[in-house]
């Protein structure tokens, strides 16, 4: 009854009419028609309501390919692209319930993600349980997108192995994101220390990569959950899906770009860490990072929305920038980079005049102003709330003028190594990032793929590598996304 030609099935519910199936007769390129109805003596009714749909997959020549093809392995490449594009258009035609064959499937439609779709060749599909893409994108930045920095290097990442984002980063660094969103027409400004921002919206963002998936080809699905991965024997993934589209999937590539636990309301999950354990691969220890301190006491409750510049250092870590005390403890820019390398019970450690040589400052001060409160002149160089604030517990009282030389040092050793020990952070709830994740040791350095699982890739945040607050984790999305996608293409 059948030849030997090797045909593409999908497993899907009929249209309600033979006259549904005009517009795919056709397929561009394809030497046999995308689909066959059941009365052209190609495709069968097997029950009332499901109709398995075949095409040939066509091979190098363009005749169909034959099970006794000249590849050693089957199908070529090429032919499973063949494939792979003929089982999107069999469901775009039939809906969901169907049965798919694809090339890439991508999960997790953020950055990093997205921009793997965009980049990945044809036949990819992108699958996310959120209602829209780029959520993180959209609210980054205050809603600007802070997308990059000017200074990305990869010091400037953590990760059990440091050298291991090297090679992403050069082979995609921020100046190629930068002139991609300028060929975008998308405009941007720097800030401090290189962070760089979407003048009007970091919607732009998610529109230009939006827009690169549809000119690639990439099939978006939304409100689509995924039930279950497996290896098939022969190579490539079978992939269950549930919600807006109840599908199964055959993928030659699997990608993992979830990222991590941080931000749960945004619909984040632990899902990268469980696919990581069930292929066989190590999950390093995880925290929330870039996130608040708190303290079980609110002692700066009182001074809630008084923010300094300091120097903040918390182990390997130290940062100079702006110092935020909240009702629950301590937040602002040098704050959450600290808090990526802060472990819990240990103390940070905190120069309110980072700048200054404080001890001179002190007794030109005793000299010229000796009569003024010692609080008074110091509200020249901090918050006179904070000064306030912080003089019971550093003894800071009288006059200048009466200061001896061993009071200035214990004044000075107080405001520039001021130690504090948090109970804890905010936790995932406000966390910006989770730091550690898939290790890096089970990973390659220039593809992103498993090398235990030659197919499945982990990109963006939910890999052990996390970068400092200002754009820098966004390029890391970028430039994994990029590696993955480019390996996937070769």
């Amino acid at each position: 009854m059948w030849d030997r030609t090797i045909y593409h099935f999908c497993h899907v519910k009929p249209p309600k009419s033979a006259s549904a199936l005009a517009p795919f007769r056709g397929l561009a390129n394809a030497p046999y028609p995308l689909l066959h109805y059941f009365s052209s003596g190609f495709g069968t009714v097997f029950s009332s309501d499901i109709i398995l749909g075949f095409a040939p997959i066509v091979g190098r020549n363009g005749d169909p390919q034959t099970a006794s093809s000249d590849a050693p392995d089957g199908p070529n490449l090429q032919t499973r692209r063949s494939s792979c594009q003929t089982g999107l258009a069999c469901h775009a035609l039939f809906g969901s319930d169907s049965r798919m064959e694809i090339e890439t499937l991508i999960i997790g439609a953020g950055a990093a993600g997205m921009m793997c779709a965009a980049h990945a060749g044809s036949g990819v599909m992108i699958v996310d349980h959120a209602k829209a893409a780029g959520e993180k994108i959209r609210i980054s930045g205050g809603g600007r997108c802070n997308f990059t920095n000017l200074h990305c290097a990869p010091d400037a990442f953590l990760s059990e192995n440091t050298h291991f984002a090297k090679s992403a980063l050069a082979r995609y660094t921020q100046w190629d994101f930068i002139e991609l969103i300028d060929q975008h027409g998308i405009q941007w400004h720097e800030k401090a220390l290189g962070q760089l921002f979407c003048d009007t919206s970091a919607k732009e963002i998610i529109e230009m990569l939006r827009n690169m998936m549809q000119i690639a080809g990439a099939q978006l699905a939304l409100n689509t959950s995924v039930d279950s991965i497996a290896a098939n024997g022969g190579g490539g993934f079978k992939v269950h899906l549930s919600g807006a589209r109840n599908d199964t999937i055959d993928a030659r590539n699997v990608v993992i770009a979830t990222g991590g636990k941080s931000i749960p309301k945004m619909g984040a999950t632990g899902f990268a860490y469980e696919i990581a354990h069930q292929f066989g691969l190590h999950v390093t220890a995880r925290r929330p990072a870039l996130v608040p301190f708190t303290f079980t006491d609110k002692r700066f409750a009182p001074i809630s929305g008084v923010s300094t510049p300091a120097r903040v250092t918390a182990g390997a870590g130290s940062f100079d920038e702006a110092v935020l005390f909240t009702h629950r403890g301590l937040s602002g820019p040098a704050i959450l980079q600290v808090s990526s390398y802060w472990h819990e019970g240990e103390a940070v450690r905190i120069n309110l005049i980072p700048d200054q040589d404080l001890t001179e400052w002190f007794k030109t001060q005793r000299q010229s102003q000796g009569k003024k409160q010692i609080t008074t002149v110091l509200s020249d160089l901090l918050p006179s709330r904070l000064v306030d604030h912080i003089a019971k517990d550093m003894d800071i009282e009288g006059r200048v003028g009466d200061l001896s030389d061993k009071r200035i040092q214990s004044i000075v050793a107080d405001l520039t190594d001021w130690h504090l020990t948090p109970q804890g952070t905010e936790g995932y709830r406000t966390a910006e990032v989770t730091i550690g994740g898939v290790s890096t040791a089970d990973l390659n350095a220039q593809t992103m793929e498993a090398k235990a699982v030659p197919g499945l890739y982990f990109i963006g945040e939910c890999v052990d590598v996390t970068g400092w607050l200002g754009g820098y984790n966004f390029q890391w999305a970028w430039a994994s996304g990029m590696a993955a996608a480019r390996a996937i293409t070769l």
